[in-house]
């Protein structure tokens, strides 16, 4: 068993391979911290969702992942400016929260009571 992170001992997997499938850096880290099935299972979930947001990785297409500092900028880089967002799929009917609204007075004197 290990004392690191499991994205620590991801890093150390990936860092002398390049564009590892999941499957093979998330049997790494359970082999590494000793997890049977249902450990695995259960935190599997909380493992990817760690690998999206640590910044020294970087996902690819077909569920494989690297390094990030293996790409230059440019290859990484996710323009936001020119993305288009299609709404065509909302209902007419669905409305945004108007948080004016949605909080009244009454909400307003109950959380300066929870301050006292």
């Amino acid at each position: 068993m290990s004392n690191k992170s499991m994205t620590d001992i991801a890093y150390e997997f990936i860092k002398n391979k390049k564009e590892v499938p999941f499957a093979a850096i998330w049997s790494e880290v359970c082999i590494n911290l000793g997890f049977n099935q249902q450990v695995a299972e259960r935190k599997i979930a909380t493992f990817y969702s760690a690998l999206m947001l640590d910044a020294r990785f970087i996902a690819l297409p077909d569920n494989k992942w690297d390094l990030r500092k293996n790409y230059k900028f440019s290859e990484v880089h996710v323009d936001t400016s020119k993305l288009v967002i299609d709404d065509s799929e909302l209902d007419e009917d669905t409305d945004l929260l108007d948080f004016d609204d949605e909080f009244s007075e009454d909400d307003e004197k109950s959380s300066d009571d929870d301050q006292e």
